[in-house]
Order: structure tokens, then sequence, then C-alpha cells
């Protein structure tokens, strides 16, 4: 039996997590007798992280013109590092023979029982049915950018095995709502994202089964009209859920914090992470947004223009150190934005919890508060280490 001992993220009880055959066997409170020096020493023990944003990490490419067995487990790896325990792979607007190369490779990987397996809970499909207009389509390529095709999908989700879980649409396409009702009847997360809808269209989705906003506040153009637009009628329309980047680049810190208070306990953190996280600053060409430029404050965007973002070049640690120090956060809720929310945005109310029964899925880290960093100690995923710091 493994046992992990930590102070809960949730209450700061100093615990006794006691693992076995996968799943959490029992949790016991630790009588540290008051003693202030013992209970420092221990890691904050929670719910694995979840993102549910990730298009890859570490050199390791989700989008690349052929994703590859070793892309998805390179990823994967790095994300543990990160206290990443759970995540899906996104997948984003190309050809259809690309999308549907991907979408297998991901199915393949986890069909296989290999080591990735048990942290991807599905796939993101981010496109390719958003708007062609530059800033709101980001990087994504304006050629492959195309109305919802019913028929299409069904031949990428046949590819996936079944996998996709999330699909991120632009409501204003032609078709939009009857594919959003179809996605939503059989259980697919829909999400907004990388849109110029109106206020009707939002509220259409949402209607016909439209529950999150993707990266609210991104995938934009870089001048709205001060209001109205559908950043602020997606703020405030109570029925969707939000994820957002805070890496400190896509969201302004005053930006970030305004916007989460207005989501409040629907407010879900996600990274947006691509392949050059974790890499050196410089100009990289990629597939998805030709040429990019990662400059020395972490901030990746299009080499063409700066204004465009490209992705993400941090993981989760940073964000949930980030939101804790840029916003109202607290630590507890910041975890909770990127464990429990993300679970109950997609129906599996398994994950996101340290409870008895449930899948032993742990994050356990320091948190420096004056600093603003996150040092991940160790990442259980299933019962089993995926990582442990070199210091433990």
């Amino acid at each position: 039996m493994m046992k992990r001992q930590g102070k809960l993220t949730t209450t700061g009880e100093a615990v006794q997590i006691d693992i076995a055959e996968g799943v959490i066997a029992d949790i016991r409170p630790l009588l540290l007798d008051g003693d202030q020096a013992q209970s420092s020493k221990l890691p904050w023990i929670s719910a694995g992280w979840i993102d549910l944003q990730v298009n890859g990490f570490g050199g390791y490419d989700l989008n690349a013109e052929r994703t590859t067995l070793q892309d998805i487990e390179g990823v994967t790896r790095a994300l543990h590092a990160r206290g990443t325990a759970l995540y899906l792979p996104t997948v984003i607007t190309g050809s259809f023979d690309r999308m549907r190369q991907a979408l297998s490779a991901i199915a393949e990987y986890v069909r296989s029982g290999q080591y990735a397996g048990d942290s991807i809970m599905g796939i993101h499909m981010e496109g390719p049915y958003l708007s062609s207009e530059d800033g709101s389509r980001g990087a994504h390529p304006r050629a492959y950018t195309r109305d919802p095709d019913w028929e299409e999908f069904l031949r990428l989700q046949d590819a996936a095995e079944g996998r996709i879980r999330m699909v991120t649409l632009a409501p204003e396409r032609e078709g939009a709502m009857a594919f959003i009702e179809k996605l939503a009847k059989q259980g697919i997360v829909v999400a907004i994202g990388h849109t110029m809808a109106s206020e009707e269209q939002l509220k259409q989705a949402v209607l016909a089964g439209a529950t999150l906003s993707t990266h609210l506040g991104n995938g934009s153009q870089p001048m709205l009209p001060r209001h109205p637009n559908y950043i602020w009628h997606q703020l405030a329309e109570d029925r969707l859920w939000a994820t957002f980047i805070p890496d400190g680049q896509h969201l302004a810190p005053p930006v970030l914090k305004a916007m989460i208070r207005a989501k409040r306990e629907k407010s879900i953190l996600v990274s947006d992470c691509t392949q050059f996280g974790g890499m050196p600053p410089g100009r990289y060409d990629s597939l998805i947004g030709g040429q990019v430029e990662l400059t020395e404050a972490g901030r990746l965007h299009t080499a063409a223009n700066p204004d465009i973002l490209a992705g993400s070049a941090a993981a989760l640690d940073l964000g949930i150190a980030n939101a804790v120090r840029y916003t109202d956060m607290t630590l507890a809720e910041a975890v909770e934005a990127a464990s429990l929310r993300p679970s109950l945005v997609m129906n599996d109310r398994r994950l996101g919890r340290i409870e008895k029964g449930a899948p032993a899925h742990l994050t356990l880290f320091d948190h420096d508060d004056k600093a603003g960093r996150i040092a991940i100690r160790e990442t259980v995923v299933a019962g089993q280490t995926v990582y442990q710091s070199d210091n433990e």
C-alpha cells in the first residue's frame, strides 16, 4: 500500500492518504502535536491537477504534420513534472487528414495501455469550425477554418475511437446551432471560442447546449468596441463556465482578476501550452501559426504580429501560482479551479476530489507565497508515482 502525507489544500489539515489498487483507500489525520516545524515540512497535497487544453509541451508537439507516440508520451512526462496529472490533448484546426492522424495516434496510444494512458481523459478538438477573421482565429490557419460538418466530425470521432470529449467552435458559423445540439446529445462538452458571435448567437448557442467559453478574453480581435462585445456577453452569461490562461501574457493581471471575479466559481484555469513550453527564448517554426517567437518574458506570439498570441509556454504550476498572486483567489480556490471544477465541467465526478474510493490522482507541491512560485514534489496518477522531485 502506498502512503502519502501532506496538508490538504482544501482545509490545511495534515493527513495521511492510503492508496491501494489505484484508488484512495483511506484518509487519516496526522497527529503532529502542534509541531509547526514538522507541519511546515509537509507538502501541500491536492487532487491531481487537470488541464483541459494542451497542444504540446517540452519540445513535443501534438499538432505537428505527423503526431507520434513519442510526442504523446513526451508531452505527458513533461506535464507530470509540472504537477498536471490528467489532461485533454488538444487537436486544433488543420486539414482533415492531419487532424485525423493526430486523433488516431492519441487513441492508439491510450488503447495500448502505455505510460500516458491513465493521464489522457479524452481529447479536446479546438476547431476547425472557428472564425476565419484575423484576431478571432488567433494562430489557427485561415485556410482550414470552415463551417461545421456533422459527417466530417463523425469521421474524426471514429478516428479518435470516440475519445473526443470537448469541441470548441464559433457559434456564428453556418449550421453551428444544429451541430451544437448534436454534440450535446452525445454528451460532448461544447465550448465557445475563436468567435465573433453576436449576443443573440451566443444566447442561442447556450440554449442549444454550449456550456463553456474557451480561454475567454483571448482568441479575439486586438481591438473591440468598448461595449457591447462578445467577451462581455460571455462574462455575463451565468450558464457558461469559462477557462482562463493565467500565464501572465494572455491576460494582464488586472484583467485576469476582474474576469475571475465575474465568473467566480465557474472559473477554470488552463495552460493552452504548446511545444515551446520549457524551451529557451527565440524564433521557431510551427506548423500552426507559422513562425513564432518566444520572448524572455515567456510571451509566445506570431512573428508577423506580436499582438497575436500563438498559445502559451507555461504549464499549470505557473498558472496556479499566478492566480494566487494576481487575483483574489486563495491557494485552495486556484487549485480547485485546476482540479474539481474541470471535473465538473467534464461531467466526471470521480475526479478532482480527495475522498475514499476516488481514483488516486494526486499533486504534492510547495508554494512560496512571497515569490509567487510553486515547486512540484510528486505527481501520482492512478496510484503510481509518475514524477518525483530529485529533492525528495
